[in-house]
């Protein structure tokens, strides 16, 4: 039996991806979940967070799965994401990434999700529930 490259975790919600004006407080309702992701810039402010928290009139592009690379991921380790991209790239599928201090999350679209694990156990990948 061949080694396992990497372990990823599906996470069980469904999350949001959220735009808010670059002059917006953090809101409260960002902070609920178990998972969320938060970044500002110049030009906005962007949040990931469980989709049930999120208002109806808050812009968002919903539906989105996330697996999460079982680390912690030391600093040094290259091509983590490249390989992961090219993977589901091959498959037509599309991904958002958001990358913390121990490791990596990656959001799949959930109409598509279950053709990425399929993808990733056929490159040797490990991925639990």
């Amino acid at each position: 039996m061949s080694k396992k490259i990497l372990t990823m975790k599906l996470l069980k919600e469904k999350y949001g991806v959220c735009r808010l004006d670059k002059f917006d407080s953090i809101p409260p309702w960002a902070k609920d979940s178990d998972f969320f992701s938060i970044t500002k810039t110049s030009d906005e402010l962007s949040i990931v967070c469980a989709q049930p928290d999120i208002p109806d009139d808050i812009k968002c592009e919903k539906d989105w799965r996330i697996l999460k690379i079982q680390g912690p991921l030391d600093f040094s380790l290259i091509g983590i994401l490249a390989s992961i991209s090219t993977i589901l790239a091959q498959k037509g599928i599309s991904i958002f990434a958001v990358s913390t201090y121990d490791t990596d999350y990656i959001l799949i679209k959930d109409r598509d999700i279950y053709n990425a694990i399929e993808a990733f156990v056929d490159e040797k990948y490990e991925v639990i529930n």
